[in-house]
């Protein structure tokens, strides 16, 4: 599997986010997307995603599912967890498996691999930040997609749950999958190739 972009462009408004980006991920890789604020390191990944639209350049997927479009294939785990406070912890990753075509066997094992299943039956709307991220996270592992698209995942963790996501985004990996993560701080992908966007342009390290 390949994900590539060429020259990328983003247009948010009448404001150029970023312009002439280009890189390449192989499965089994990741690209830490990396800068200030504004740089435009969320708008990349709702690109991706298929949430924003591409302005120019192309952005292709080799050996992923002919029949599916990028944003089909993708997990995108943004800033907002998308959860409903009334819901129980179980039935808002069901709903997300039924919703997505996952496994349900999956979305229970999902629960114990992120340390939530001495709460599956606890509302969402009184787990901590914290936790929350990771009932979102294990939306990601209940529904398989190839693409991970991450935005400051490990934000609202303490150090022992970002060593357990870390070791989860290690695992997606090492089974052929791709992870694109946009942060201020290292969250445990060593080796991952960086991209840097500063000031509308695209500095590759």
């Amino acid at each position: 599997m390949r994900l590539s972009a060429y020259n990328l462009r983003c247009v948010r408004g009448d404001c150029q986010v970023f312009d002439n980006l280009c890189f390449t991920i192989e499965g089994g890789q990741a690209l830490v997307v990396t800068g200030p604020n504004g740089a435009g390191k969320s708008s990349l990944l709702r690109l991706i995603g298929g949430l924003v639209r591409i302005d120019s350049g192309t952005l292709t997927l080799e050996g992923g599912d002919p029949e599916r479009g990028i944003g089909e294939q993708v997990h995108y785990l943004g800033h907002l967890d998308p959860l409903k406070p009334s819901l129980t912890a179980r039935e808002n990753l069901l709903f997300w498996a039924q919703f997505l075509g996952g496994d349900l066997l999956k979305a229970a094992q999902a629960l114990e691999k992120v340390g939530l299943a001495g709460l599956a039956d606890l509302p969402a709307g009184y787990l901590s930040a914290g936790q929350r991220r990771r009932l979102s996270i294990a939306r990601l592992l209940s529904v398989p997609r190839p693409i991970w698209l991450l935005d400051e995942p490990t934000a609202p963790l303490d150090t022992a749950a970002r060593d357990d996501i870390a070791a989860l985004m290690q695992a997606h990996l090492a089974q052929g999958g791709i992870i694109v993560a946009a942060t201020h701080a290292p969250i445990g992908l060593e080796g991952a190739q960086e991209l840097r966007l500063d000031a509308a342009r695209a500095i590759a390290a």
